[in-house]
C-alpha cells in the first residue's frame, strides 16, 4: 500500500478547535493547553500538509481557502468520532446541547421540558443560551432554535419550521386600561428589546397602524423587555410565544391581539448529521408547537 502517511490527529484536533473559535485563545482553553501550543500544532500541520492553512499576523490569524475546506470536513467528523465514541461506551443516559434564544427558553420551552424528559428518560438536554446566527462549523452544539425569516438561509444545515410567530402590544393591565384604543395606544411609552428594535414599525405595518411620536425605552433582551412590560414601564411589541404564561396568568394583557409575522420558530441541526437523540428532540419539539394555544383574537380592530 502506497500514499503519505495521514498528519498528526492531535494537530488535525487543535486545528479543528481553532477554526471553530477564530481564536488562538479560545482553542487554548478548550482543549486546556497554553496559547503556543496551538499555535506549533498548526504549524506542525502545515508542515506536513504543505498548505498554507492561516495567514495573518499572529494575533489576527485567518483561514486560507485551504484552511476553510479543511476545517468543514474536520469539524463533522470529528463530531461523529464523539458520537461513535459515546455509543462504543454504552452510556445509558445521551446528553445532547440545544442552544435556544434566551425568553423563548425560559417562557415556552422549559416549562414543556418535563414533559420530553420524562418520554425520553435515556437523554439528557442541556440548554445554552445565545442569539447569534448558527454555524456549526463553528459551534459544536447538536442543535439550535431559532427565529428564522423567510430570505434567511443557514449554509450546511437542517431546518425544521415547529411554531408559527406572532407578535403584538402588551402590558400591565392598569396601565393598558389607559389606552383602549389603537389610536390611544400609539401615544403609550414603547418598550423595545435591542435584539430587534424594529418590533413596533414591523407590527404597526402588519397591523395597519400609524405611530406617531412616543417616549422610547430600549432593553438588551426580551426577557428585560417582558419585565419591563409586566411593571408597568411602558407597552411592549413582543411575539406570543414569549408572553403567553404571563398573559394566562394575568400579569399581561393583550386587548389588542397578535397578528402573524412572516418569520417562524426553528429548529436547526447539522446538515447530514443522523442522531436518534436529536430526532427525538426535534419530533417533540413539532409536537410541542401544534399543541401550544393560539393568541388571543383582538379585540378591537385596527384604526379603531
Amino acid at each position: 500500500m502506497t500514499g503519505r502517511a495521514p498528519p498528526p490527529l492531535n494537530a488535525l484536533r487543535t486545528f479543528e478547535v481553532f477554526a471553530r473559535h477564530a481564536s488562538m485563545t479560545r482553542a487554548a482553553a478548550e482543549l486546556c493547553v497554553t496559547h503556543g501550543a496551538v499555535s506549533r500544532q498548526i504549524a506542525a500541520l502545515q508542515d506536513a500538509l504543505g498548505v498554507r492553512l492561516v495567514s495573518g499576523p499572529r494575533h489576527a490569524l485567518t483561514l486560507t481557502e485551504a484552511g476553510r475546506r479543511l476545517a468543514d470536513q474536520l469539524t463533522p467528523a470529528f463530531g461523529a468520532i464523539t458520537d461513535a465514541v459515546t455509543q462504543a461506551r454504552g452510556e445509558a443516559v445521551r446528553e445532547i446541547e440545544i442552544s435556544c434564544l434566551g425568553t423563548f427558553a425560559l417562557k415556552w420551552l422549559i416549562p414543556r421540558l418535563p414533559g420530553f424528559l420524562d418520554a425520553h428518560p435515556e437523554i439528557r438536554v442541556r440548554l445554552s443560551e445565545s442569539y447569534l446566527p448558527v454555524d456549526f462549523r463553528r459551534d459544536r452544539f447538536d442543535g439550535a432554535i431559532r427565529i428564522v425569516e423567510p430570505d434567511q438561509r443557514h449554509a450546511r444545515t437542517e431546518s425544521t419550521r415547529f411554531l408559527s410567530q406572532y407578535q403584538g402590544p402588551v402590558g400591565a393591565p392598569e396601565l393598558m386600561s389607559r389606552w383602549a384604543t389603537l389610536r390611544a395606544l400609539g401615544a403609550a411609552p414603547r418598550l423595545r428589546s435591542a435584539t430587534f428594535r424594529q418590533a413596533w414599525a414591523v407590527w404597526a405595518d402588519l397591523a395597519g397602524v400609524t405611530l406617531g411620536e412616543a417616549p422610547e425605552r430600549e432593553f438588551a433582551h426580551n426577557h428585560s423587555l417582558v419585565e419591563a412590560a409586566a411593571s408597568g414601564l411602558g407597552v411592549a411589541i413582543a411575539p406570543w410565544a414569549f408572553v403567553a404564561p404571563d398573559v394566562m396568568a394575568g400579569r399581561l394583557v393583550a386587548p389588542f391581539g397578535f397578528v402573524e409575522r412572516k418569520s417562524w420558530f426553528a429548529f436547526l441541526r447539522p446538515e447530514g448529521r443522523r442522531d436518534a437523540a436529536v430526532d427525538a428532540f426535534r419530533d417533540w419539539l413539532v409536537a410541542e408547537g401544534e399543541r401550544s394555544p393560539p393568541p388571543p383574537i383582538p379585540l378591537t380592530g385596527p384604526g379603531c
